[in-house]
């Protein structure tokens, strides 16, 4: 199927099922009809539009009901393309959605023991348990690996023991909506990185909104105080126990954030597309004009060849191959990829490009933001430099 993306160049998403596509075709059908009209005001005034959360929930994207009824399991590839579906519509809103199904999901249950994944990811992905992934700190984003600084200290009480956890987290998307923040903390004993489930709630814990940003304006993000923060220590996710744990996690969840680029990328796209065919100068549409179509064509193949490296790499995935360096390279192609399209985009819509009515100018911000998180531009190069050589290059 050829044409179920306007930006699908190369029609990948023929790779998937009927049943896959009938459950993307429902997303979209909620995208069109309670999201896409409510994000200009929201994101000029720098609100989460709290309407859309309750549809984007009943909609059980985790575990459509298309696909379950086809007797299919839920392919990667399935997750991948609904990060697609949402991004081309907006990048907050996409960012929100992926810190559940995404971030919070993957930790969990490649952080928990079996038995921890087991009892809470159903009610993850039914959206029962909200949670959020809590890694970056205020001084510590590319250097986390080794600059973390967050401390968690255990005691043994006499039932189970406790831990207490002191220190602060910034950038954390979508937490004053969660039950709970999957935090990352230094163990005063080991030196190791571990993870705990803290609940919102928690006496000690503070967060704070970020104000005055310029790109994901949606999307609310935290800074997060943790003044002697206890938990259980049956709040720990077992399995993770140094930041080479940390690193698996953060392995799927770049290629998340590549799906999430592509997608951003053909919204910009076919956002352009459509301003430049409606949009008439000196007489004719601006489609007929030469440097248009070029500007147009750039675009276009930068989403197909973005499309191509995420299916590629997914179809791997699905098959159990994970390779550090295969994400990083995705990440920071598919970034680039998006920073040039929504650029392009933007240029092409003159003063248009800069106002919200005609979405170019959300993702000409909101690609910033998605070029930096999930691991920069240089720290992704780093990684894939790292398995090219052999010699590791971080300072």
């Amino acid at each position: 199927m050829t044409d179920f993306y306007p930006s699908d160049q190369y029609g990948f998403a023929r790779l998937l099922s009927d049943a896959e596509r009938a459950a993307l075709l429902r997303l979209r059908a909620v995208l069109d009809t309670h999201v896409r009209p409510v994000l200009a005001d929201h994101w000029e005034r720098g609100e989460f539009p709290e309407s859309i959360v309750a549809p984007l929930i009943e909609l059980d994207m985790m575990r459509p009901a298309e696909v379950l009824a086809a007797g299919e399991r839920i392919r990667g590839l399935f997750g991948g393309f609904r990060n697609f579906e949402l991004a081309r519509v907006d990048a907050s809103v996409v960012t929100f959605y992926n810190a559940q199904s995404g971030l919070f999901r993957t930790t969990v249950n490649l952080g928990g023991s079996p038995e921890q994944a087991a009892e809470l990811d159903p009610r993850i992905a039914s959206y029962e348990y909200k949670g959020v992934f809590a890694l970056t700190e205020p001084d510590h984003g590319s250097d986390i690996a080794g600059g973390l600084a967050t401390t968690a200290t255990f005691t043994d009480d006499g039932r189970g023991g406790h831990w207490v956890i002191n220190g602060a987290k910034r950038w954390i998307g979508g937490a004053a909506q969660a039950d709970v923040l999957a935090v990352f903390a230094r163990d005063t004993a080991d030196g190791k990185v571990k993870c705990f489930l803290v609940p919102t709630d928690a006496p000690g814990l503070k967060l704070s909104k970020i104000e005055r940003k310029t790109s994901l304006r949606i999307m609310q993000n935290a800074d997060i105080e943790l003044v002697d923060v206890t938990v259980p220590e049956t709040a720990r996710l077992a399995n993770i126990n140094s930041f080479a744990d940390v690193a698996a996690c953060l392995r799927n969840m770049r290629s998340d954030v590549a799906w999430i680029a592509a997608g951003a990328a053909g919204g910009a796209s076919e956002a352009a597309l459509e301003y430049v065919t409606e949009r008439h100068q000196f007489g004719k549409p601006l489609a007929s004009f030469q440097l248009i179509q070029e500007k147009l064509a750039t675009m276009l193949t930068n989403v197909t060849a973005s499309l191509a490296m995420v299916t590629s790499l997914t179809q791997a995935q699905d098959e159990g191959i994970y390779k550090d360096e295969n994400s990083a390279m995705a990440k920071m192609f598919t970034a680039r990829m998006l920073r040039e399209t929504a650029a392009l985009a933007r240029e092409v819509c003159g003063g248009n490009g800069i106002v919200l009515d005609y979405d170019v100018a959300r993702f000409h911000a909101d690609a910033e933001a998605i070029y930096s998180y999930e691991g920069t531009d240089e720290i992704n190069a780093l990684i894939l430099g790292r398995a090219i050589t052999g010699i590791g290059a971080f300072r």
